[in-house]
């Protein structure tokens, strides 16, 4: 199974921008359909956008569209959250999440769809 690391959170201003990377120490992640998660204290884990294995179907929270995108290098074996414009509703812990590529589930990008997930990296939008 995937143990998925996340990176690159950090503090950055409104309007700024951050590159989120998730990553995996055991089975390489091109075997997974992966997901980016968030959740601030208090209200429910949300899906940021979800993508299949082979990267050629994504989606992503109407709140995000335009200034989100993921990727995937797959020689690089690593996911990418390029995140721009940001906003302070932007704010919190992003968590990457997989599931198995048959399992993938084009319509819904949400948690309880993903099995394995990493400890999250913190995002603050803030001035």
């Amino acid at each position: 199974q995937p143990h998925l690391v996340e990176s690159g959170g950090g503090l950055v201003q409104p309007g700024g921008s951050l590159t989120l990377t998730c990553t995996s120490s055991g089975h390489r992640l091109n075997y997974y359909a992966i997901g980016w998660f968030r959740q601030v204290p208090g209200r429910e884990r949300e899906g940021v956008t979800c993508m299949s294995s082979s990267g050629a179907r994504t989606q992503y929270a109407d709140s995000v569209k335009g200034r989100f995108t993921v990727s995937k290098d797959r020689d690089r074996d690593i996911v990418t959250l390029q995140m721009n414009n940001l906003e302070s509703e932007d704010t919190g812990t992003y968590y990457c999440a997989a599931v198995d590529a048959v399992q993938y589930n084009s319509m819904y990008c949400r948690p309880n769809l993903y099995h394995y997930w990493g400890q999250g990296t913190e995002v603050t939008v803030s001035s």
